[in-house]
């Protein structure tokens, strides 16, 4: 029985076992499995035959987006709208066949948006070059998964399914548990918080699965098991998701009111240019990205040309940014903006900077 048909057979166990109190252990038991199958199908063990050709554009830019859907959603049509790059776009399924960059240029900031080809269902296990396209999304800091707003919901749910098979964690927090392999002294399991979704039997039956016997685990939050089995493997990419539907002009108001209230949705119309303004507000919200602006000793800001940084940045990673030997000369940061209690203020080296700050660092 080859990988394919042990998945095909735990996800059938999984569907028909009833969810209670009693079935937990196994059905835990049986995502292990699924995880690990579906490792062993991402990574094969054995070199099999010559590398292909791949997808992966050289990144370049502030921040990569990745647009992904299935064929003749309007994918191409965007990356033409929003860009200056041309991407073929037709009528017929299949249009796009590589993975072309284009660069959106917005508040300052050079974005990279990547029209990957269309995908289909089945495509984590390899059908129409889908583990190409899956493996340039692992890279993105942004996917924006495009949808037809006649057929969305379906649409939707059939690609949340094919990227959480690969890896991909759209729209979730990263599980806060220690895990740490030992080399002796068997499985210490502690938690800080009561446990409703798994327990102490459950994450070692996890972890024999895995052959594990030495290690560290300490639940700081309280956590599924599907999160504990994330964590092991390790290879999970935590990315922000915005689920765009495209042609709103073939649907009534009222349905374009009720898509627009789910969350992390945008609705637009390439073909009309409606709504494109608020997608690039919202895509460069979730990017979270802010700008900084320098000024040197006597002189004004120089609002011209700021630098992009990312939300949380401190004044380290500024000077990093402006000079990678800064950092060493120094002295202290006057720093004008909604950071400060006042302007301007000296702060040092850990402060954390605002969207639209200015900042004059100061040498020894």
């Amino acid at each position: 029985m080859g990988i394919l048909e042990k998945i095909a057979e735990i996800e059938r166990e999984i569907a028909r076992t009833q969810k209670n109190k009693a079935t937990e252990y196994h059905l835990g038991l049986l995502k292990a499995k699924l995880a690990k199958y579906r490792q062993q199908l991402l990574e094969p063990t054995t070199k099999a035959g010559a590398k292909g050709e791949g997808f992966d554009v050289m990144k370049s830019g502030d921040a990569r987006v990745a647009l992904i859907g299935f064929p003749s959603v309007g994918k191409s049509t965007l990356l033409n709208t929003l860009t200056a790059t041309h991407s073929e776009s037709a009528s017929y399924e299949f249009t796009t066949l590589t993975c072309i960059p284009g660069v959106i240029q917005y508040n300052g900031a050079n974005i990279q948006l990547l029209d990957l080809p269309g995908i289909i269902e089945g495509a984590s296990q390899g059908k129409g070059r889908g583990r190409q396209v899956i493996a340039v999304a692992r890279t993105a800091d942004l996917v924006i998964i495009m949808l037809d707003a006649m057929k969305g919901d379906v649409q939707r749910s059939l690609l949340e399914k094919e990227l959480e098979s690969v890896g991909i964690r759209l729209n979730k927090m990263r599980p806060n548990i220690y895990f740490k392999l030992k080399k002796g002294g068997g499985v210490s399991f502690n938690s800080m918080c009561p446990l409703t979704h798994c327990s102490e039997k459950l994450v070692q039956m996890i972890l024999h699965e895995y052959k594990i016997f030495n290690c560290e685990v300490l639940f700081r939050e309280d956590c599924t098991a599907d999160d504990f089995i994330d964590v092991i493997c390790g290879n999970r990419v935590y990315l922000p998701c915005l689920y765009v539907y495209n042609k709103i002009d073939q649907i009534s108001i009222e349905e374009v009111d009720r898509i627009a209230h789910q969350p992390y949705s945008v609705v637009i119309s390439c073909e009309m240019k409606l709504n494109l303004d608020y997608l690039l507000e919202k895509v460069w919200e979730h990017l979270a990205l802010i700008i900084v602006y320098t000024k040197r000793r006597g002189c004004s800001p120089d609002f011209g040309d700021g630098i992009i940084m990312r939300r949380s940045c401190s004044v380290e990673h500024v000077c990093h940014s402006i000079h990678r030997q800064l950092k060493s000369q120094f002295k202290y940061a006057l720093v004008w903006g909604t950071s400060v209690k006042y302007s301007p203020q000296r702060v040092g080296l850990q402060h954390v900077m605002c969207h639209e700050d200015v900042i004059q660092v100061m040498k020894k």
